[in-house]
């Protein structure tokens, strides 16, 4: 099951990462935002705990078919974890305002919450490392 390359280790290093970043974001985000609430501590660490398992299943398409072309780690992983926090943002902006205020102040650098979607990139390329590395990649994870 835990053999290489393998689909199940691609998914477990996937979420065992993203379980790891979201309980960095459960932990310390009372210290950026005092006032948030327990929703958003649990909604952030599932969120990154589902991001994982997500980059671990991609981790099986190496190969656009509309477009034909490859689909490496380095590229797949990014695009994935900044989509996801873009849709994240997408849909919570206000309260990712509100998180950004929070840790930059009214007028710091950093006051758009569509900066998430570049943390979820490299998270995602973080996640996609590890999965790859342990996991290996492509149709032979699942094969067999």
């Amino acid at each position: 099951m835990f053999e290489r390359p393998s689909l199940v280790t691609r998914v477990a290093i996937g979420k065992t990462l993203g379980l790891v970043v979201g309980l960095i974001g459960f932990f310390c985000l009372p210290y950026f935002m005092p006032d948030a609430g327990w929703l958003l501590r649990w909604g952030i660490l599932l969120w990154y705990t589902t991001l994982g398992a997500i980059i671990g299943m991609f981790g099986v398409f190496t190969w656009h078919p509309v477009l034909k072309l490859p689909l490496p780690w380095w590229f797949r992983a990014p695009l994935l974890g900044g989509w996801m926090n873009f849709v994240l943002t997408f849909f919570a902006y206000d309260v990712m305002q509100a998180a950004m205020i929070a840790m930059f102040g009214e007028n710091g650098l950093l006051l758009s919450p569509f900066w998430f979607a570049l943390e979820g990139a490299i998270v995602g390329l973080f996640i996609g490392y590890f999965a790859t590395k342990i996991g290996g990649e492509g149709v032979e994870t699942v094969g067999r």
